[in-house]
């Protein structure tokens, strides 16, 4: 795999994943109407990643591939979230492109 590191644009091969922060999470399930395949409410009200199979995943710090088709969606996810919670990341170097954290 090769390192890129600028940000992922339109066209970039890199891998991105996402994860939730739960301390954060309001449970308003913003991220579950934007993109219900990778985001999903628990019955504790709060949102969590999805793998690829459906299966909900309830470990702290959690984080499944950002499928491309759903960049644009899981990014409007993370820019409305009203708790801040979301964060995406490149899997090569671990660097929050998009999120509270992002440069």
């Amino acid at each position: 795999m090769t390192v890129q590191h600028e940000a992922p644009s339109e066209g970039t091969a890199d891998a991105l994943e996402v994860w939730i922060d739960q301390d954060l999470c309001t449970g308003d399930g913003i991220c579950a109407q934007y993109a219900p395949e990778v985001f999903e409410l628990d019955i504790d009200g709060l949102a969590y990643v999805k793998s690829g199979d459906d299966e909900l995943l309830q470990s702290p710090g959690a984080t499944t591939p950002v499928p491309l088709p759903l960049l644009n969606d899981i990014v409007d996810s993370a820019k409305e979230c009203p708790g801040d919670c979301i964060h995406v990341r490149r899997v090569s170097d671990r660097v929050e492109v998009y999120g509270p954290d992002a440069p």
